[in-house]
């Protein structure tokens, strides 16, 4: 045998000899892992504060009609329209959840099991699109569909992803007519 794998094989691991230092270590490494949560935690809930002027989210109607669409899948978030990586978190929008969306004459209602339902009457849809992106969730090219929606004063984009990814082309196909149909009649 060479001597250097007779030098590799006689080697040991050093036993620890001074656990105070480990132990105080460990101790360290946890309490810095624990002042990086509180403080994200503290930024999210100051990024709500800013965000306080965000009217309350509206409710379904008691009758909105007979569903058009329907779906099943993620809720991804929402953000600032047109800026992806602006997250809105007021009223919970920015909380990630499953979502079972309905489409019907009277708007789009998410219902989110966990987290804060909320309803986009047909007037406040503004556009539907297949996108890769938004804050914190990025797919492949039309992975992602993106509702922009008027709230307050505000434009909102969310994102949604079916659990059947080929039914996003029809949602946007019929949430883009539903919009020209809306602004067409409002026009008149």
């Amino acid at each position: 045998m060479t001597p250097v794998l007779l030098l590799a094989a006689g080697k040991e691991s050093a036993e620890v000899t001074d656990w105070a230092a480990r132990i105080g270590w460990v101790v360290g490494l946890a309490l810095f892992v624990a002042l990086v949560y509180w403080l994200m935690r503290e930024g999210w809930k100051w990024r709500g504060t800013l965000q306080g002027d965000l009217p309350e989210l509206p409710s379904a109607p008691d009758d909105p009609g007979p569903a058009r669409l329907s779906m099943s899948g993620r809720y991804h978030g929402s953000t600032t329209a047109g800026q992806w990586l602006d997250r809105i978190v007021a009223h919970g929008l920015g909380t990630r959840s499953r979502a079972e969306l309905t489409l019907t004459d009277a708007g789009l209602d998410v219902v989110r099991p966990g987290a804060n339902d909320f309803f986009v009457p047909v007037a406040a849809l503004r556009e539907a699109r297949l996108d890769k992106g938004i804050a914190g969730k990025v797919l492949t090219e039309g992975g992602l569909l993106v509702v922009t929606w008027e709230h307050g004063d505000k434009l909102i984009d969310s994102g949604f992803r079916s659990d059947h990814a080929v039914e996003h082309n029809e949602w946007v196909e019929t949430l883009n007519d539903m919009i020209n149909k809306t602004e067409t009649e409002g026009a008149r």
